[in-house]
């Protein structure tokens, strides 16, 4: 057989082509990050399921085909930030993001979408993909879209206005369209770096045509409801137990908020379940014994979806083979449950800053080394420097007045020199942070070893030389450890399950 490497695409297929994208001359230009770029492209090929549609025969002539076109003829967008996305480690973290724009649907498919005509700058379904550096599994963690977080620049929202905040103000007045989603997915994604504390490497973005079309395109996926439902804002008319679904029943199916028992939590996991299911069906031999079927598959998915400039869907279908569906989990993130606002109404409130940074850093931890090798050494802890080296800015974020400026004079009398005080973004944060820039990683220690507790984020907001210490309503005083937080009540169990699992849901 020819090598697939020698056998070209047509010029204007070959996404070969053309001068390095913006992601790479990025990569190239941050300092100490070369190698790390290396081992994501690695990493990256090992997410199949992230975009399943790629996952079709990786290692034949044919997949690699239909991979190329599909990689030429992708639309493409600028969504990963210069700024305001940092993280570490080697794991390959994609945003999955659901539209509700209908632009391109004609009056019949709107109809058949149960929907009007609609530009779409929502994004009602956001789902984390994450892949450990050795391509073990699969994690995919969806965030409810009244989420209440903090946008950056933008205070308090919900979560699902960020790619609306984003499009119509980040962008400016005279901004093209494909300029104004540029701008919506990447304060979306930099909203999203800011509360799992993880760098996202790729984005992809699905409208619900795209959606309509991929579920026909596959024959409909099995799914196992139990009770009947049957609700008008959605469409959606099913009979309990098992059944296959596809088209406008399957586009019901997922986006029905109404009448269930948990709202947007329940149309979470309905969105989780198809998603299993169809996971299962591109892993059947229906799908990878009909090469007609694939290729109607992978033209439906470079026509519907968005990704950013620089995901290559036949990477993340390198090592479909390997990934099973019981080593793919499907989770929420931790919250609490429903709440409101006096000003956003109805909102999902996730768990403390804490609680979340430990479920995302136990979620990108390196897996255990298997049996009979021999695990690598623990990374060194930066040592600390004098405190006379350490200049802090010292922001106020916890609602107790006059804070900032006795924490000055508590960190003086330690020996820092502090540069400013004020006011942070948001007067409500609950954890105490050090905020420092790459490079810095001796100051923040030296920091934190004044302020036993504080969470420890790496930030392109202060400059080098200077820590900025963000006061939250856990400080308790320089040299004091900061309060421990309650324990909280996370998601439901029920809200963790893997693709293979096939239980009945609401």
């Amino acid at each position: 057989m020819t090598d697939n490497g020698d056998r070209p695409l047509p010029a204007r297929l070959d996404p070969r082509a053309g001068a390095p994208s913006r992601r790479e001359r990025r990569a190239d230009a941050r300092a100490g990050r070369g190698g790390a770029g290396r081992r994501r492209a690695v990493v990256a090929g090992r997410v199949a399921t992230a975009v399943v549609s790629a996952a079709l025969l990786a290692g034949s002539g044919w997949g690699w085909y239909l991979g190329q076109v599909a990689d030429a003829s992708m639309n493409r967008t600028d969504a990963i930030p210069d700024t305001g996305n940092e993280g570490n480690g080697d794991a390959m973290n994609l945003l999955l993001v659901g539209s509700d724009s209908r632009a391109s649907a004609s009056e019949e498919e709107l109809a058949q979408l149960n929907t009007e005509a609609n530009d779409g700058v929502n994004t009602d379904t956001m789902i984390l993909v994450h892949v450990p550096a050795d391509g073990s599994k699969a994690s995919f963690v969806s965030f409810p879209r009244d989420s209440f977080v903090e946008i950056p620049g933008y205070g308090k929202h919900k979560l699902n206005s960020a790619y609306a905040y984003g499009y119509y103000q980040e962008a400016g007045d005279d901004a093209s369209d494909a300029e104004r989603q540029a701008a919506g997915a990447q304060l979306l994604i930099q909203t999203i770096s800011g509360v799992t504390g993880l760098s996202i490497d790729h984005y992809a973005e699905v409208d619900l045509l795209g959606f309509f079309k991929l579920s026909e395109v596959v024959g409909g996926v099995e799914v196992n409801l139990c009770a009947p439902v049957k609700e008008a804002n959605s469409g959606v008319d099913l009979p309990a137990g098992v059944q296959t679904i596809q088209g406008e029943q399957a586009l019901s199916f997922v986006r029905q908020r109404y009448d269930l028992p948990r709202g947007d939590l329940d149309r979470i996991v309905r969105q989780q379940t198809f998603m299993a299911g169809m996971i299962r069906k591109m892993l059947s031999d229906n799908v990878l014994l009909d090469l007609g079927k694939q290729r109607r598959l992978v033209e439906a998915a470079a026509d519907s979806l968005t990704v950013d400039e620089d995901l290559k869907l036949l990477d993340l279908a390198a090592q479909m083979q390997s990934v099973t569906p019981d080593s793919i989990q499907f989770q929420t993130v931790p919250n609490v449950g429903t709440d409101r606002d006096p000003e956003a109404g109805s909102i999902v409130r996730l768990a403390d800053q804490k609680a979340l940074r430990a479920f995302f850093a136990d979620l990108s931890a390196e897996p255990e080394p298997a049996p009979g090798t021999t695990p690598p050494p623990p990374a060194d802890a930066p040592d600390p420097v004098p405190a006379s080296e350490v200049s802090v800015a010292v922001y106020n974020g916890s609602g107790t007045s006059g804070l900032a400026a006795s924490t000055k004079t508590e960190l003086e009398e330690q020996g820092f020199p502090v540069t400013t005080t004020g006011n942070a973004d948001s007067r409500d944060y609950e954890a105490t942070e050090i905020r420092y820039a790459a490079g810095d990683e001796q100051l923040a220690a030296t920091l934190a070893a004044a302020v036993p507790g504080a969470v420890l984020v790496a930030s392109d907001e202060p400059s080098r030389g200077t820590v900025h210490l963000v006061l939250g309503s856990d400080f308790n005083g320089v040299g004091v450890p900061v309060t421990a937080p309650e324990p909280t009540e996370a998601a439901a169990p029920e809200d963790q399950r893997t693709a293979a699992d096939t239980g009945c849901i609401n």
